[in-house]
């Protein structure tokens, strides 16, 4: 049980309390406040509602639940370990790079063991002694550092109130289960987790790999398998194996019991139609490995299910949809791909810049796709709309993402879309959007929401404090901004090494701070550490009045190593605070943002810094990750990939709330309830109301 109360509290922060109230005499409401303030050393507070109901629990209840409640918001924030840096007094005294690095070699000069290994014909700086380790301890590192001041600008994040565990877990399942985005790997944990854990299950699940998740559950219950076509079939057979029901990665596929692959061959023949058998090919190979376990030949009641393997195998041929359309495009018969994808209105609308280009008339095109989007799912609609407002303007690039976030860049060589054809196309969208959108009721928005991205998908995201989605704007508040990241490793040695890229307007004239460079006039490094068997971070600062260039895009670079995804805690995240607040390098109540590091590249690029015309500074989402080399990665050498990359994201035209929120307002009526969006959920609002905050802005997404 404590796994899913500390979910529920870092997800959707809100304390689920199930202990009965203390007597009157006892000590609960002073061990509420003790809490209460703990709370605040990590920039959280109880609530009006939460203290309240703290303060009538027995004192050992209030002291239990105390424990668990800092231990997920410490985790939340950065805060469960302790960050050291390697330079004690950073950001004062960061010596100059020569500086730094003549004082280690006379150092291993005068020392006779070590002076041996520095003979010629090589020398490795990074092997000099004192080089990339702590020289102090922990305590040390606190004493040499002023306590932190408090200021009124701090972080303070605001845990609510819940009720039982039971539906606290409930409404997160169903919250995650009826999402309408692709999730985050993590996201597919939690999902599972809480299938496991609900009595209750929900019957519309519209994303294919959370639908798998959730059958993993029917499946083992003997409950009936929720499943329309033969690829869910083949995700829960991997998830059931603990395989990757992306279906990205192969899995291997284990024993099935019997009762497993009679309910698993009984779905797939209810489904396995002779217009779906199309969809075996693309994963041929998994379901040649699947029919191994399977045993289809021992079930001849389900005949069609065999049909899939034979397909599998190329002993039955099945043209796939994708290959029909193709062809007809490849013979030049426009047209006749347009009626094709007519049956599969989420392809059609998917092709429709294609479409436009091939040369048919563009109105037949677009008659097509009108008829098209009332079978599609909002989230296509949203995604096509956010595409082609992009295509209004000739872009710096194009922005290729995986699910991993694997991002690369490549020029922008298609024909242009004529100017009268994108207004029709934007107009039918958001016709058939605005159709789809509830009635809100009362609607309140807070400004400071307008600008955060609509959430098309979550699989790059990594859940954590202050997360939003890629292309996402926001404020930054505060005289010195701080990077920071924390690793540790499994079993190999691994060096991870934050740096910081700076560019001009132009998006040129790049200079950095990192290893290589520690100091210039605005910003210092805290040292560089190259192994983390017990954990290690590094920090840059960044003093913004005084800096000289308006784009700053931090990055983590794997020089040796584990990945992102191999070590055993990767995370990244940003502090904000002014120049009197002293602290050490880490306060956690200073901390704006933080996030796993999970990504398959070999680079993160979290953030983008951004100053505008007045001076002041906002944030721009990323959230990519760069393939890079083996090893060796570092700052110099990608900053043309690096510069073109940020570019063509802070150019882009993302959809935002703001669009929605426009589109709200035009069906707001005098119903009797309100709709809430914004960064927070305010205290007051009446009763019933659906509130809309970051950690649930996908249900926004129309259906």
């Amino acid at each position: 049980m404590d796994n899913l109360e500390s979910l529920v509290i870092a997800r959707r922060l809100r304390v689920p309390i199930d202990a009965p109230a203390g007597s009157g005499a006892d000590w609960g409401e002073v061990a509420a406040r003790q809490l209460d303030a703990a709370l605040l050393s990590v920039g959280f507070k109880c609530s009006a509602a939460l203290l309240e109901r703290l303060s009538r629990l027995r004192g050992e209840t209030v002291v239990d639940l105390g424990v668990r409640i800092l231990a997920a918001v410490r985790g939340l924030v950065g805060d469960h370990v302790q960050h050291n840096a390697y330079f004690i007094d950073f950001p004062a005294n960061v010596p100059d790079t020569l500086e730094f690095w003549v004082g280690l070699l006379r150092e291993a000069l005068l020392d006779p063991v070590a002076a041996v290994r520095l003979q010629p014909p090589t020398l490795d700086l990074l092997t000099l002694p004192g080089y990339g380790r702590y020289q102090h301890t922990y305590a040390d590192l606190l004493a040499a550092h002023a306590e932190l001041i408090p200021l009124a600008g701090d972080r303070v994040t605001m845990l609510e109130l819940g009720g039982s565990l039971e539906s606290e877990t409930r409404e997160l399942y169903f919250s995650l289960a009826g999402s309408e985005v692709p999730p985050a790997a993590e996201d597919l944990a939690a999902l599972r987790l809480l299938a496991s854990s609900c009595a209750d299950q929900p019957e519309r699940i519209p994303v294919r790999e959370n639908r798998a998740v959730v059958n993993e559950v029917r499946l083992a219950a003997g409950r009936p398998l929720l499943v329309d076509t033969v690829t869910d079939v083949l995700r829960l057979a991997c998830g059931c194996s603990g395989g990757d029901v992306t279906l990205a990665v192969p899995t291997r596929f284990r024993s099935l019991r019997r009762a497993e692959r009679r309910a698993l061959l009984q779905a797939l023949d209810a489904v396995a139609s002779s217009a779906k058998l199309g969809d075996v090919p693309r994963h041929r190979e998994q379901w040649k490995r699947l029919g191994e376990r399977l045993h289809p030949h021992e079930y001849p009641q389900f005949p069609r299910a065999a049909q899939v393997f034979e397909v599998a195998r190329g002993a039955r041929r099945a043209a796939g949809f994708d290959s029909r359309v193709e062809a007809a495009l490849s013979a030049g018969r426009t047209a006749d791909a347009v009626e094709l994808l007519e049956n599969a209105p989420g392809a059609l609308l998917r092709r429709l810049d294609h479409l436009l280009r091939t040369g048919l008339s563009a109105t037949a095109v677009l008659d097509g796709a009108e008829r098209a989007v009332a079978g599609a799912s909002g989230r296509v609609l949203l995604s096509l709309r956010e595409h082609l407002q992009n295509r209004l303007a000739p872009a710096a690039g194009r922005v290729f993402t995986n699910r991993y976030g694997r991002a690369w860049a490549a020029p922008d060589s298609r024909s242009p879309l004529e100017t009268e054809v994108l207004s029709r196309a934007l107009a039918i969208l958001d016709e058939e959007i605005t159709r789809r959108l509830p009635d809100p009721g009362e609607l309140i928005v807070d400004p400071g929401v307008l600008d955060v991205a609509l959430p098309l998908s979550g699989k790059a995201t990594a859940p954590g404090l202050g997360m939003l989605p890629r292309g996402s704007l926001s404020a930054v508040d505060g005289e010195l901004l701080r990077f920071f990241v924390h690793w540790r490793q499994t079993e190999r040695r691994t060096d991870y090494d934050l740096s910081a890229l700076m560019l001009d307007a132009a998006y040129d004239n790049p200079t950095h701070i990192s290893w290589t460079n520690h100091t210039n006039g605005f910003a210092a490094y805290s040292g560089d550490l190259t192994e983390a068997s017990g954990g290690a971070s590094e920090f840059i600062d960044i003093r913004l009045a005084d800096a000289t260039q308006p784009i700053v895009i931090p990055q983590v670079d794997i020089f040796a190593g584990e990945g992102f995804d191999e070590a055993a805690e990767a995370f990244f995240g940003y502090m904000t605070r002014d120049a009197e607040q002293k602290g050490r390098p880490f306060e956690p109540r200073t901390v704006r943002m933080k996030s796993d590091l999970r990504g398959s590249g070999r680079i993160a690029l979290p953030l983008v810094f951004l100053r505008d015309d007045d001076g002041g500074w906002r944030v721009k989402w990323l959230q990519l990750y760069l393939k890079g080399h083996p090893g060796f990665n570092q700052v110099e050498g990608n900053r043309v990939t690096v510069s073109l990359l940020a570019r063509s994201i802070v150019e882009r035209d993302y959809l935002r709330v703001r669009y929605l929120a426009d589109l709200l307002r035009t069906k707001s009526s005098s119903a009797g309830h309100t709709t809430y969006i914004g960064l927070e959920a305010p205290a007051g609002l009446p009763s019933g109301s659906r509130v809309y905050t970051p950690g649930t802005l996908h249900g926004l997404i129309p259906a």
